[in-house]
């Protein structure tokens, strides 16, 4: 009974084929292990770039976002001051219509003036105009009489230098009078002197 009851003993030959099926069996649930690890990997590694991708979709967004608020807030910013700016214009235009209708009502009067400055101006034109046409006559009138005037004056200078001779001549002539005068009265004097002498003797 108790040889019975024991377990048999395996041979080493089955023992072997056995560890060796075995074996097989590991070997083959390990591999595939790897594979669904490998693939885990895999698909964790596709995860983490989504997730950098998610990343930096998420910060250019909110980088978006913010230029946007900031964009809007300069936008209101502008808004804001172009209301202030056109609520100053409207007070400007407000306190300058007076002024505007003065200036019109001046503007109106210098128009005027310059109106006649104008008129005072054409008439001076016309007046130069008959003054530099009665010159250009004029000066017409000195060319084609020129030769005569030159004519005149060397004539001129002609008679006062035969006057000057004349003169000269007419001096000359008194002055020898007046020595032929004096030889004259000498020669009398003479005379009566030698008639005096012929008398006395």
């Amino acid at each position: 009974m108790a040889a019975d009851d024991e377990t048999p003993e395996v041979m080493p030959e089955v023992r072997i084929r056995q560890l060796e099926d075995q074996s097989e069996k590991d070997k083959e649930a390990l591999q595939k292990l790897l594979v669904g690890y490998d693939k885990l990997e895999e698909e964790l590694q596709s995860s983490k770039t989504e997730i950098e991708v998610l990343n930096r979709e998420i910060v250019d967004k909110q980088i978006e976002k913010e230029g946007l608020e900031s964009l809007l807030s300069e936008k209101d910013n502008r808004i804001r001051d172009m209301e202030i700016e056109g609520a100053k214009a409207q007070k400007r235009i407000e306190y300058l219509e007076p002024k505007l209708e003065t200036t019109e009502e001046l503007l109106a009067q210098s128009k005027a003036r310059v109106g006649r400055v104008f008129e005072i101006a054409e008439e001076l034109d016309e007046q130069n105009k008959t003054a530099q046409s009665e010159l250009t006559a004029r000066d017409d009138w000195y060319t084609q009489h020129m030769q005569l005037w030159e004519d005149l004056n060397k004539a001129t200078q002609e008679r006062e230098k035969m006057i000057t001779r004349a003169m000269d001549f007419a001096k000359d002539v008194a002055e020898k009078g007046d020595l032929f005068k004096d030889r004259m009265e000498e020669a009398i004097e003479a005379a009566k002197e030698v008639s005096k002498d012929k008398n006395s003797e």
